[in-house]
């Protein structure tokens, strides 16, 4: 027995498969996000059993390869050479902060230090992931933890960063011990694995129920549309949109001031012009005459072609009623104001806009490829947010909600609650729309506000500022609800300060790398 745990402790390639399977069924909704911890544990071992960084990563590939498959198995069911080269892509990724860790595992110096800059690393890559056109959040370590919001409430604080700090140090310096049996690093260790989540019961057991002056009555739709179908599978888009009326009536109230309906419910595409007599026109008129009959506010999803007189962006497309850009967005309805436009800004890379796109079409000096044309969506860049009685929310679409940094914007600028507006559809009734509604969880505990989800097929609900889940629908189900929602005005520490964690790590992945440097310089000499 003592022979096998030994073969296997010192086997990479078998430590690497373990690793990844542990990984994966650390996250919604897999109810064992503890798997996490040994997972890592894995991972640091295999860096110590690598001899340079480049090893390292060779063989923690398989593990993070494995991660990517059981979490986010379910892109290819929208496009198979997508979702196939994303796994592939976004595993190779993630190699790279194990080289940098390796590196400081190298060096002679304190076993805490070490693992703070491991963490530094981890966090830092994690950060900037988030930041560039290939940004692929849904992997990050604290994700896993969404479905057990009550022991993760101090991203009040620190932003959903936090819980990677909580995990990647905790494993880092539980490996240093492993090594070095240190009684200081075990006490250390202990404290460390249990300090985050006593934090988090101290700040549910002490922290009253935020006061609110007002509340709103919101109206949430699921028409359950095939994303598949034209038309989501009715005859024509018209009665689409007759369906998503019904389904409002069924439960609107004379004290309903929000109505939500979800990302791409509109079933053809709306203009920012008008005059054409066409379906754009029709819609217009007849969703701001319901406005106008309700006396509410309607959101909701729809393909926005807005064209350009002055002012023309970068690559734009070219069509018979001059230069355009075709946006996701999110419409407002109003009975007393114009139509207003949030475009989307976090896009899914290759699903929704292609990558790097501005550069590449710089660097074609021949013009080989006309990349206005094959673009996909444009890029919205402005939060904007719609009115409410008064009251500012934004509509997240969809990807826009797993970016804690830009939902900050929100926040910042006076929203009382969070809207969130998807369609998962694409997806099948997989794990990512269960993925997809949990990680809505954190953004309700770092923001403190309640969280409005409209879904196209569901999950659509109602999530508390604690995390907990209010109101749930059923995946894949024609329904549609009211609830009455505490508008809210305070502001976590994390709206406040917001990824002042990042950033520390950053800077110490910077002294990290330099020391390593510096250290490799010395040893040569």
């Amino acid at each position: 027995m003592k022979n096998s745990i030994q073969q296997f402790w010192n086997s990479s390639w078998v430590l690497s498969i373990t690793a990844g399977v542990l990984l994966g069924l650390s996250y919604p909704p897999v109810p064992l996000p503890f798997l996490i911890f040994p997972a890592f544990l894995l991972v640091f071992r295999i860096i110590d059993l690598s001899d340079s960084a480049r090893e390292a990563a060779y063989k923690i590939y398989p593990a993070f390869l494995i991660w990517n498959i059981i979490t986010t198995y379910w892109l290819v069911m929208a496009t198979v050479a997508g979702g196939v080269a994303a796994i592939l892509a976004n595993a190779a990724v993630m190699t790279i902060p194990v080289m940098l860790q390796y590196k400081v595992q190298q060096l002679k110096i304190s076993p805490w230090l070490i693992a703070l800059l491991q963490t530094a690393f981890w966090l830092t890559y994690e950060f900037l992931h988030h930041q560039w056109d290939l940004a692929w959040p849904w992997l990050g370590v604290g994700n896993a933890w969404a479905n057990v919001p009550q022991l993760v409430q101090y991203i009040s604080v620190t932003g959903y960063w936090g819980i990677s700090l909580w995990v990647i140090f905790t494993t880092a310096l539980a490996y240093q011990y492993l090594k070095k049996h240190k009684q200081k690093t075990k006490i250390a260790l202990i404290s460390i694995l249990l300090v985050f989540p006593a934090w988090s019961i101290s700040i549910s057991a002490f922290e009253s129920e935020t006061k609110h002056e007002q509340t709103h009555e919101v109206v949430v739709v699921q028409p359950n549309f095939d994303s598949y179908e034209p038309n989501g599978g009715f005859d024509s888009a018209q009665q689409a949109n007759d369906h998503l009326l019904s389904l409002t009536d069924s439960v609107i109230t004379e004290n309903t001031q929000l109505i939500a309906w979800p990302e791409n419910a509109v079933q053809n595409q709306i203009l920012n012009i008008d005059g054409y007599r066409n379906f754009s026109d029709r819609t217009k008129k007849q969703l701001k005459k319901y406005t106008e009959k309700q006396d509410a506010t309607l959101i909701t999803g729809a393909t926005f072609f807005e064209f350009y007189k002055d002012d023309i962006p970068a690559l734009p497309y070219k069509g018979q009623r001059g230069a355009y850009l075709p946006f996701n967005a999110a419409l407002g309805f109003y009975p007393d104001k114009p139509m207003e436009a949030y475009r989307k800004h976090n896009l899914v890379p290759i699903v929704e806009r292609i990558p790097f796109v501005h550069f590449l079409n710089a660097i074609d000096v021949f013009g080989w490829v006309s990349w206005n044309q094959i673009q996909g969506y444009g890029k919205g860049h402005h939060p904007d947010q719609f009115s409410v009685n008064g009251t500012a929310t934004p509509a997240l679409i969809c990807y826009d909600s797993v970016f804690p940094s830009w939902v900050r914007n929100y926040v910042e600028n006076g929203s009382g609650y969070l809207t969130i507006i998807t369609n998962d559809g694409w997806w099948g009734n997989t794990s990512g729309h269960e993925q997809h509604f949990a990680y809505a969880r954190l953004r309700a505990i770092e923001f403190d506000r309640w969280i409005v989800r409209s879904a196209n097929n569901g999950i659509s609900g109602i999530i508390a500022p604690d995390g907990s889940i209010k109101i749930e629908t059923p995946y894949w189900k024609s329904t549609a609800f009211n609830y009455k929602v505490p508008v809210l005005t305070s502001k976590t520490l994390y709206a406040r300060f917001g990824d002042w964690l990042p950033y520390l790590m950053m800077i110490l992945s910077i002294f990290g790398i330099g020391f390593s440097f510096f250290d490799k310089k010395s040893n040569s000499t």
